[in-house]
């Protein structure tokens, strides 16, 4: 409609006015004055040939015509400032926000974020933590990280890790666990998936017994539970190898049950930004690497 001659300076005049309702502090926040704000509303009144304002005695409200135009252009300005902002000291930078598992996050990832920020200095990371449970596009996330089957709808899922759960406790009650069936009279520590323990109790074919004890919404607290001798927690083995080198956990039993595997997801309809693609190449590298390593030690 305009061509070449979008009424930049108009549209900001009018932005400012719209969320302010006044243009005498629209023009404060410009830096010129309430008649040079008012005059750049009425030109763009008159390009688009309808009223954006209903001026009042005590300030101004929106027309529909207003209210319809003013999102647009609040979202298109937050996107400009939020670009020119990833120039910093003249270079670009991009950011990729991950949403993830806590157990991954802090067990996996949060170790070795300074060696990404060594390699990838102008991507920046924002990582926040949760139990799982992640809306990828309400929270505006680039990428989720999530312990399950691989199956979330409406997302690509590339699998990361296999995470295979068995008994952890502390020392003085592994004493006691000569057997599995010994579990029956131990408080058993829960998450919120319930069928969990189930599980493992069938592929060890003993009875599992009567679910009893405090419910967790995250491996993490489980962890510090058993640690602490309030009972026998069902880990991820991998992601708590530090407490059982410390012996601060002890696995009384080689029996494991896979539950499910660690996952990177994003949402199949949106862009991929050079900047996800680097952090999903860093992790899946960073990944094969911890696993030959791993492989290493146990040939030795």
């Amino acid at each position: 409609m305009f061509g070449s001659h979008l009424p930049f300076n108009a549209l900001c005049a009018f932005e400012a006015s719209a969320r302010h309702l006044s243009f005498t502090r629209a023009g404060l926040e410009l830096c010129v004055t309430q008649s040079a704000v008012s005059h750049q509303v009425k030109t763009l009144e008159d390009m688009l040939k309808v009223k954006l304002f209903r001026r009042l005695p005590r300030g101004l409200a929106l027309t529909d015509e207003g209210l319809a135009l003013m999102p647009v252009l609040t979202e298109t300005f937050a996107r400009i400032r939020a670009t020119l902002d990833q120039f910093a000291d003249g270079q670009f930078r991009e950011t990729v926000t991950v949403g993830a598992v806590g157990t991954f996050a802090t067990r996996w990832l949060l170790p070795r974020l300074q060696a990404f920020r060594k390699t990838h200095p102008r991507i920046d990371l924002r990582i926040f933590t949760n139990n799982n449970r992640v809306d990828i596009a309400g929270e505006g996330l680039d990428f989720a990280i999530r312990f399950g089957d691989g199956s979330w709808h409406g997302t690509r899922a590339v699998e990361l890790m296999a995470a295979p759960q068995s008994p952890l406790c502390a020392p003085d009650i592994a004493g006691r666990l000569r057997r599995p069936e010994n579990l029956r009279s131990e408080i058993l520590l829960r998450s919120y998936r319930t069928d969990e323990w189930e599980r493992w109790f069938a592929g060890v074919g003993v009875p599992c017994p009567k679910a009893r004890g405090p419910v967790f919404d995250s491996s993490i607290g489980i962890a510090e539970a058993a640690v602490q001798g309030a009972g026998v927690a069902l880990l991820p083995v991998a992601m708590f190898a530090t407490e059982l080198k410390k012996r601060r956990l002890v696995q009384p039993f080689k029996n494991e049950v896979s539950l499910g595997s660690y996952w990177l997801t994003s949402l199949k309809s949106k862009r991929e930004t050079s900047a996800m693609k680097t952090f999903q190449g860093w992790l899946l590298a960073q990944l094969s690497s911890s696993e030959s390593t791993s492989k290493q030690g146990r040939k030795r």
